[in-house]
């Protein structure tokens, strides 16, 4: 297609500027003067950078968005994570495929549907920061500058099928406290016992709703300590726990929940990352489905849990590969991922 080779070279200029969580002020200026160049006169707040196309406030509005910060690379790389490497039609580097091939697709995409006037919506392009870190300095930081949306399209790697549910997460610090005493007398109250108790229960507890998309309301305890010295009875044990709901479930309700079952103290992190559906029956859904795409409910938490409108997570890659060793993207997905969107959003009314 006619912007495939410069989503490519896109690609290779954000894989060569590290881009880690909250540092990613030189792959924003380098999107801003990519877009500034492409004459879509973009906006830049923080390490955010959107550009806009309104044809009419009276039409609905449709974001595309996707993340420029990735994670930082691991030690078992055997490349360069900084270095693009085209090899075999595959394109190596940091980022390439969670998320910057579905972020540079959706900027293809956008490029390619700026201009026409019989769009019968408006359309803006954000590539936004602190996804990796689920940060505030994101795209919650812009969302007032972008007016009222009506549909996202986020790009994440799903081999261009269409996640139309995800799970929301939610960490959770708890605490058991107990009395301290002399491990060789009959003294105190272990925490770790009754933190055990607690933890059972996160163990064996389920919620009632399940989904058929999300599947239940799944629950790990993924952290435990406690303890200074092993003739001391530990006066407090604290312990982590990771819970994924799914969409009958916001955050908030499912705290509740928690708190009144269990005896520990339990501090959620946040609540701010919750469960998302676009109804089967949506026109963005029936028109993938028309063009052949599957669905399905995503276990993996994106920007798309904080964006306050009707949204799909779709996007060129896998999500097997992200936040791998030596990730990559077949050079094809990026060609293919451009058409694709380009297709669903042709004379799309909403």
């Amino acid at each position: 297609m006619l912007h495939t080779p410069k989503a490519i070279h896109l690609l290779q200029q954000l894989i060569a500027t590290p881009s880690l969580s909250r540092e990613e002020d030189k792959t924003a200026s380098l999107i801003f003067d990519f877009l500034q160049k492409e004459d879509a006169s973009p906006q830049r707040k923080l390490n955010n950078v959107w550009a806009s196309s309104i044809i009419s406030e009276k039409l609905p509005t449709i974001l595309l968005n996707s993340h420029h910060d990735t994670v930082k690379p691991s030690s078992s790389w055997t490349l360069d994570p900084f270095q693009p490497l085209e090899k075999n039609g595959k394109l190596y580097g940091l980022g390439s495929n969670d998320a910057g091939g579905a972020l540079v697709s959706l900027i293809a995409t956008y490029l390619a549907l700026k201009d026409d006037p019989d769009r019968p919506y408006n359309l803006i392009i954000a590539a936004t920061a602190e996804e990796e870190v689920s940060g505030k300095n994101g795209v919650e930081s812009i969302l007032p500058e972008l007016g009222k949306l009506d549909l996202a399209i986020v790009g994440e790697p799903t081999q261009m099928q269409m996640a139309v549910a995800e799970k929301g997460l939610m960490v959770l610090d708890c605490k058991a406290s107990g009395v301290s005493g002399h491990a060789a007398r009959n003294e105190g109250v272990n925490a770790i016992y009754k933190a055990m108790q607690d933890i059972e229960w996160f163990r064996t507890f389920e919620f009632k709703l399940k989904s058929e998309l999300l599947g239940p309301v799944k629950m790990s305890v993924t952290q435990i300590n406690a303890g200074t010295q092993h003739n001391v009875v530990p006066d407090a044990c604290t312990f982590v726990v990771d819970v994924r709901t799914n969409e009958y479930y916001r955050n908030e309700k499912a705290l509740q929940v928690i708190q009144k079952h269990v005896k520990s103290e339990v501090v959620p992190r946040s609540t701010r990352i919750n469960s998302s559906l676009i109804p089967l029956e949506h026109p963005l859904v029936q028109k993938g489905s028309a063009l052949g795409l599957t669905y399905y409910g995503s276990p993996t938490t994106s920007d798309q849990a904080l964006i306050p409108c009707t949204s799909i997570k779709i996007g060129p890659g896998d999500s097997a590969r992200s936040h791998t060793a030596d990730e990559f993207i077949y050079l094809e997905e990026l060609e293919k991922g451009i058409e694709t969107y380009i297709k669903l959003l042709t004379g799309l009314k909403i």
